[in-house]
């Protein structure tokens, strides 16, 4: 890992979760993580007002939920015919798809993986034909370990629901989860370590300790090996969250770097970096369950290689109340040198990794600090550059990255379509008339294109874009658009489900691409449209 050390080591789509660094010695952090943008001295306790109050029930207008019957609404599924369509294999749960489609992707060997909400992790291995289902029971560790001498498992009652993948090597995938919701009036697995301190009750650790990620690698008998990634800090490492610190749980989307060896986690409130090659053998001394404060325990330490990874940065900004503004990383996107591009509902930025020898720290800083207030990106501009009040915030909801040939990175919007950035952030061009959903203003609406999923073809640079309703897939090609909808998908699809998730198989010598549809659920009418993986392998 050169100048990261990881020293004692082995070696965060989805759309809507249920809501919804290193030094080799005990030392405090050469940053203050959470000081706030440009040293405001904010930190991350509490709700992060403004954004959108929990990630509770629908994220930015996409609709659906695995949490079967509403209170009082039978359910009714909506059944549609399987499409058929040139270059295009659909699977749904008649193949042994899931009923809710989150997330797609492929290893490095062209097994497919897919994101199945509550109903866990599938795998369409390559040459199959019909998904294999994996939960809990096969091994799945949606929650984080206790500080209790031996790293066990949270009390309570543990929450599954699978929202994001990212293909690693032959048979490996790393797995994005949701986290727990809360009991009403109970704070989020975001801020329930935080409020129930300043309660004075004892946090519910099956909720802040939920959710989070796995690296899960099938095994020659068909098992799975299961590395949990527990992103969180321990004691004594961050000043102004000596206690400990524990805020990314739902993890919206993954993207793994093979040359670095690390995976990227965008996640609710800010992002996180993991070793690829953990194995999760840590020290014991991670589970010490003395306190940390105390004349009995002046020796206390927490690594990062307890967690294998090292948490969190965001390009935060600060509201008109001081409340801290940061909230659903959707787009990450890994540049040529290593650095990541990160895309949140607020802000976005640059994390410039590789450009600092992979020094993690140095890219929080470039990020963070009030320096380089430039590389806290507003796409879609607020009415004003700080401070603003929530009456003057224009949220950009990205909802994914994807590289562009210009050294910068496409953007997509859950409302505006699409933006490219140069390589340093600035806004080049806007598209949203090209695009398959394309709904022009009236009224006192404003025009839309709701766009979900955002990826470049490695084989031709095309960028392929998915809506996030009434629509499909466009895909824009030298200038040109193709667009897949109703007559590809079929309209009872298109009309109401989003496009959750686009990634390509780069296993082969031919195009593979691979398109998931989330499918809905009507809360008020109870109608569920199940739904739908498409792979492409045409021109």
């Amino acid at each position: 890992m050169g100048a990261l050390g990881w020293a004692g080591c082995g070696d965060g789509a989805a759309r809507h979760g249920d809501d919804p660094m290193v030094p080799a010695a005990p030392e405090q952090d050469p940053q203050s993580p959470d000081a706030g943008p440009g040293g405001t001295g904010i930190t991350d306790a509490g709700t992060d007002a403004g954004t959108g109050g929990t990630d509770a029930g629908t994220d930015a207008g996409t609709g659906g939920t695995d949490a079967g019957t509403d209170a009082g609404t039978p359910e009714t599924v909506q059944t549609y015919p399987l499409p058929s369509a040139p270059g295009w294999t659909f699977y749904n749960q008649q193949r042994g798809a899931p009923r809710y489609v989150y997330g797609i992707t492929a290893d490095q060997g062209g097994n497919v993986w897919v994101a199945g909400g509550e109903e866990g992790l599938f795998l369409l291995k390559k040459g199959d034909t019909t998904f294999q289902r994996f939960t809990m029971s096969e091994g799945l560790r949606p929650f984080g370990r206790m500080r209790d001498g031996v790293g066990g498992p949270p009390p309570g009652m543990p929450y599954l629901k699978v929202i994001s993948v990212a293909g690693g090597r032959d048979g490996t995938v790393f797995v994005g989860y949701a986290g727990k919701p809360p009991q009403p009036g109970k704070p989020t697995c975001e801020d329930e370590w935080d409020q129930a301190e300043n309660a004075h009750r004892e946090p519910d650790a099956s909720v802040y300790k939920s959710g989070d990620a796995d690296k899960v690698t099938l095994k020659a008998n068909g098992t799975l090996e299961v590395v949990h990634y527990d992103i969180h800090t321990g004691p004594t490492k961050v000043a102004a969250e000596m206690r400990g610190r524990e805020k990314l749980c739902t993890i919206y989307r993954i993207a793994y770097d093979p040359v670095k060896e690390v995976v990227w986690f965008g996640g609710n409130h800010g992002f996180a970096m993991g070793n690829a090659k953990f194995d999760g053998n840590v020290p014991s001394y991670c589970w010490d369950p003395r306190p940390w404060n105390t004349q009995q325990s002046p020796q206390f330490k927490w690594e990062f290689q307890c967690a294998g990874l090292y948490e969190h940065v965001h390009p935060a900004i600060t509201g008109a109340g001081g409340e801290l503004l940061s909230d659903r990383y959707y787009g990450i996107a890994i540049t040529e040198n290593h650095d990541v591009f990160f895309g949140g509902q607020i802000r976005s930025t640059r994390f410039y990794y590789g450009s600092n020898g992979d020094n993690y720290w140095s890219g929080q800083s470039q990020t963070e600090d009030a320096a380089y207030e430039g590389n806290r990106i507003d796409i879609w501009p607020d009415q004003v550059a700080n401070y603003p009040t929530a009456a003057q915030r224009v949220d950009d909801n990205v909802s994914g990255m994807a590289l562009a040939s210009n050294g910068g990175v496409w953007a997509s919007s859950f409302y505006y379509g699409l933006a490219r950035l140069s390589a340093n952030g600035t806004v080049e061009t806007r598209v949203m008339q090209d695009l398959v959903n394309y709904t022009p203003a009236k009224g006192g609406t404003a025009a839309m294109a709701p766009t979900s999923a955002v990826a470049t073809d490695p084989r031709d640079g095309s960028l392929w874009v998915g809506a996030n309703w009434w629509g499909g897939i466009t895909r824009l090609k030298d200038g040109a658009t193709v667009k897949y909808s109703g007559d590809v998908f079929g309209n009872t699809l298109t009309s109401v489900s989003s496009v959750s998730d686009i990634q390509f198989d780069r296993s082969g010598s031919r195009r593979r691409v691979l398109v998931s549809f989330e499918g809905t659920k009507n809360a008020k009418t109870g109608v569920v449209t199940p739904g739908l993986i498409g792979i492409y392998d045409g021109d």
